[in-house]
């Protein structure tokens, strides 16, 4: 595994996984929004895409460095989306290659409504447990924004997950203007089974999108 780093720069804040070797392609994760960046599933992906050659940074979103617990604010998205946006402009300083963007639940939900407004933003985006609607309300969809998808998407969600069934994922990504692939993890709720499973077809689908 390799070693992460206490980061903060630019205002970004978190921890670089820089792996061994010269340094080529990013992915900047983001944290749910009852979490920070040292969720077990941020950590586990960080470390299986580290160990593919891939430079991960893992940060703490604005509404998480102004205070350590409880949940962001609708009226302050805004700032944690700007916040994604900077650690992808940081990333590109770091490294040469692609810069791919997302995380989980909140976080990845944010980069999502991010790259709808400014495709440019990052090359790709990993979605782990895509908040699709809230536990119990399905009707309450989180996808207007989806048509405005322009980037590739790896969605990576669990087959048990209560903020979005299979079925209901599968249709969600017909509303994708981009490429869009959807990774099922059989058993799993909405924390990935904190991250205890197999990443390589991961690594290996947001290499190829």
């Amino acid at each position: 595994m390799t070693a992460a780093a206490p980061f903060h720069q630019d205002d970004v804040r978190g921890f670089l996984h820089r792996p061994q070797g010269p340094l080529a392609d990013g992915l900047v994760l983001a944290h749910g929004a009852g979490s920070n960046c040292n969720a077990p599933v941020l950590t586990a992906a960080a470390a299986a895409f580290s160990a593919a050659g891939v430079a991960v940074l893992r940060i703490d979103l604005p509404f998480r460095q102004r205070r350590p617990k409880g949940p962001p604010s609708p009226h302050t998205a805004a700032e944690d989306r700007a916040g994604l946006r900077q650690a992808a402009a940081t990333m590109r300083k770091l490294v040469p290659g692609r810069v791919m963007l997302g995380g989980h639940s909140y976080g990845g939900r944010q980069a999502t409504m991010l790259a709808a407004d400014e495709p440019g933003v990052a090359n790709a985006l990993l979605l782990l447990s895509y908040p699709l609607h809230p536990p119990d309300k399905p009707t309450q969809l989180r996808t207007a924004h989806f048509p405005k998808l322009r980037l590739p998407t790896v969605f990576v969600h669990g087959t048990t997950d209560p903020f979005g069934s299979t079925a209901e994922m599968e249709a969600a990504l017909q509303l994708i203007a981009g490429p869009a692939r959807l990774l099922p993890i059989a058993g799993a709720g909405h924390d990935l089974k904190r991250g205890k499973l197999d990443w390589r077809p991961v690594v290996e689908a947001l290499r190829d999108a």
